[in-house]
């Protein structure tokens, strides 16, 4: 197994349920929302606790997704999902295309100006609408925008490091 395949992503959770059939309401990070109706073998946890589970039936449903669980086929075991997470490994996502990247391979990078001056690590990103944006934890906490070309002049992911057009003192 690689440590692509061991790295566990969280691509939506459960927020509700739907009905009395077994039906649960569905949060989505992936892009498109629907997705996450994509993956074969998924894992639901919560608390650092993970298993096995197969979404057997999904769709769109207002401005939202629903989706039904093997073996899940009431109100009540679906009230039980709540709060779960829903996870793939790494390795079933599909490669990206030319310079595309996961926001996932991004955290933990090292971020770098153009001077060579190290900035912090890639903590984690936020989705603002207008652009994403780096969290950047070092001696002191940055918020980069996430615009290539403009800011973000290269990832390097072999050598684990973003350079960007950002001064130190921002």
């Amino acid at each position: 197994m690689s440590a692509e395949r061991d790295t566990r992503i969280i691509v939506g959770e459960v927020v509700g349920v739907f009905g009395v059939r077994g039906w649960v309401k569905l949060h989505s990070f992936t892009d498109p929302r629907t997705n996450i109706f994509e993956f074969d073998e998924i894992e639901l946890g919560r608390d650092g606790a993970w298993w096995p589970a197969r979404l057997v039936e999904g769709r769109r449903h207002g401005k939202g997704l629903i989706g039904r669980f093997d073996g899940i086929d009431d109100r009540d075991h679906a009230a039980g999902l709540m709060g779960n997470e829903i996870a793939v490994w790494r390795s079933q996502l599909p490669p990206t295309a030319g310079d595309d990247v996961y926001w996932i391979d991004l955290i933990g990078l090292e971020v770098v100006n153009a001077a060579d001056e190290t900035l912090g690590t890639v903590e984690r990103l936020i989705e603002t609408g207008a652009n994403d944006v780096l969290v950047v934890s070092g001696e002191t906490e940055r918020l980069i925008p996430f615009v290539r070309g403009e800011v973000v002049r290269e990832i390097d992911r072999s050598r684990k490091r973003i350079v960007v057009d950002w001064e130190k003192d921002y």
